[in-house]
């Protein structure tokens, strides 16, 4: 690992440091982890043992997710999650908390709900996601240029996503054919659920949805269609003792959500001043 740079694992080290908790890689075998080694591949399981961990940070890059696995009362969960916000928010590399609403407000942060991964998912849901800073190199266009923490085994310049930076969030799509406008700028937001939702449209095919984050058909793209409205809002969190609050930014068209950015004012990059 270059001297200076985070190594895999990082927050999985850093909160079981904070806990005062024994780190151990699921990914070589539950090994205890000392002081001088990281994780392989940026998981930790935090507790007494491996087999029954009380906490669980899964590495997803530009953001983490942590999980509360063990049975316990509500007041002892939110006690544990409340340590774990605690932490974060005196990291300067965190930008921006995500907090399951089963567990209660926090100051600081916001909840899944906010950011719709509260849901019908097989998968669990995780207790809180943690977002990273992010900011701009220095180039013309800062979009093009970000840089963000992220927690992974990829070293600088091999590129990462999953922050909530609007380097991440701000794409390009394009279409081209006689079902769409020519030398057309879509000014609405649109995203990646949109675009089959679309061709889709345009075949006659007909999805049964599952759920309600299925997109909207991009009519505005098409000949004679009209643009819709976009609204823009912004939620923020209850400021936490020192401070720092999680806002997110947002547009909603026909209903369909789409985040622009999220996290601590001045550490994700895109991210405006409130209003």
């Amino acid at each position: 690992m270059p001297q200076d740079f985070l190594p895999p694992g990082f927050l999985a080290k850093d909160i079981a440091h904070a806990l005062g908790k024994k780190l151990w890689d699921p990914d070589q075998k539950n090994l205890l982890l000392g002081d001088e080694q990281h994780a392989k591949f940026s998981n930790g399981l935090i507790g007494d043992d491996p087999l029954a961990p009380q906490v669980i940070v899964a590495g997803n890059g530009g953001s983490d997710l942590i999980y509360l696995p063990q049975k316990a009362t509500r007041a002892n969960s939110r006690a544990l999650a409340q340590k774990i916000i605690d932490f974060l928010l005196s990291q300067d590399y965190v930008s921006g908390i995500f907090v399951d609403s089963r567990l209660g407000k926090f100051k600081g942060a916001l909840a899944l709900r906010d950011i719709n991964l509260e849901g019908s998912a097989a998968t669990p849901r995780p207790a809180m996601v943690v977002n990273f800073k992010s900011f701009s190199s220095g180039c013309a266009v800062p979009t093009a240029c970000s840089v963000e923490v992220a927690d992974s085994t990829l070293q600088q310049g091999q590129g990462m996503h999953g922050s909530f930076s609007r380097g991440d969030t701000f794409n390009f799509t394009a279409a081209n054919g006689p079902s769409f406008k020519q030398g057309f700028v879509d000014a609405a937001p649109v995203s990646n659920v949109d675009v089959s939702r679309t061709i889709a449209a345009l075949l006659g095919v007909k999805i049964p949805d599952t759920g309600k984050l299925t997109g909207r058909v991009l009519t505005e793209t098409m000949p004679g269609g009209a643009m819709p409205k976009v609204r823009k809002k912004t939620i923020s969190s209850q400021p936490a003792s020192n401070g720092l609050k999680t806002i997110l930014q947002y547009q909603q068209v026909d209903g369909a959500w789409y985040f622009d950015a999220a996290g601590f004012p001045g550490r994700t990059l895109g991210l405006q001043p409130s209003p």
